[in-house]
């Protein structure tokens, strides 16, 4: 399992900058934003895709640097109720599929995307309740009409460009749990799969480990990022917060860099757990403490992934059994 880092962290430094910064710390594998919520300041397909240069100089700025790319993020909604939205993000997606193609690349990860209630929303409409019944009409319509169909039809696309999705499961999108993944992972196939990102399942109470046994070979791609609850506000409010983010103070939980939401021994049994479904390819740090500046809570997350990672060879006979 390698150490990798999402790095449009460093979206507001030239190319060349951010990843001598990322050298300097060890890190040699990269996620890089390609479309959608991650932006394209680094990597933009619809550039890259079109200018052979620029292609080349993008490849040659990595290899410099003996950099690989384990995966492109394109996170967007691309069945947002508004048509010409949802087909910006449709777009962005589809083309950081090309340039994973072109750049041998297997995996896009994503957010499944959320409609609106009916065909005539405004809005995303995210259905955390059974009751009323309208609620259940709204998931029908939802899955039924929308979700499912997009994604089998887009399915196919990635399919024939020999790359999958890793749904990163995100409250607020349909697919937030590993339940709603699977959901979608059988109406289209194994093209999708699952991005783990322990920090937005530890606030809904999901056990990352029962998450991670559960879903198995589904597992594409994983984000390192944790979350802290807060005790008192939780008790106080519950979960389900709509504050800003950077009213840290008085959120029921925030997002922190690894280490400083649980422990060694928490992490250690996410990184064995993962071993023994058979994933073993990257933990990309996802750097969204508010808290810590970019450089300090990069460097400790880094820091605290490095020991814990399992880099040695599989195990091999049992010599004791």
């Amino acid at each position: 399992m390698k150490l990798c880092v999402l790095e449009n962290l460093y979206a507001g430094l030239p190319f060349g900058e951010a990843l001598d910064k990322l050298a300097a710390l060890g890190v040699d594998t990269l996620e890089i934003g390609a479309g959608g919520y991650p932006g394209r300041a680094h990597c933009d397909p619809s550039v890259l895709l079109a200018d052979r240069s620029a292609l080349a100089d993008f490849r040659r700025a990595l290899s410099d640097r003996g950099m690989t790319v384990a995966a492109l993020a394109a996170h967007g909604n691309p069945v947002h109720p508004d048509a010409e939205t949802a087909a910006e993000y449709d777009r962005q997606f589809r083309e950081a599929v090309l340039l994973a193609e072109e750049l041998g690349v297997d995996t896009v990860v994503g957010f499944s995307g959320c409609p609106g209630d009916h065909p005539g929303a405004l809005y995303p409409n995210w259905v955390t309740c059974p009751w009323p019944d309208d609620f259940l009409r709204v998931l029908e319509y939802q899955w039924n009409d929308v979700l499912i169909p997009y994604w089998q039809k887009t399915g196919e696309f990635l399919k024939e460009h020999g790359v999958r999705v890793a749904f990163e499961m995100h409250p607020g999108f349909c697919v937030y749990n590993s339940e709603t993944l699977l959901r979608l992972r059988a109406a289209v196939g194994p093209v999708v799969g699952a991005n783990l990102d322990p920090s937005h399942l530890v606030w809904q109470g999901c056990d990352v480990s029962a998450v991670i046994r559960e879903l198995g070979e589904a597992i594409y791609h994983f984000h390192a990022k944790d979350t802290r609850i807060d005790p008192q506000n939780t008790a106080a409010h519950g979960v389900l917060d709509t504050k800003h983010y950077g009213d840290e103070l008085h959120r029921s939980w925030i997002f922190r860099t690894v280490g400083y939401g649980h422990g060694e021994d928490y992490w250690r049994g996410i990184v064995s757990d993962l071993r023994l479904v058979g994933y073993d390819r990257v933990m990309s740090i996802e750097h969204e403490d508010s808290l810590l500046s970019i450089d300090e809570g990069l460097a400790k997350a880094v820091a605290f992934l490095r020991p814990l990672l399992l880099n040695s060879e599989k195990p091999g006979k049992m010599a004791w059994a």
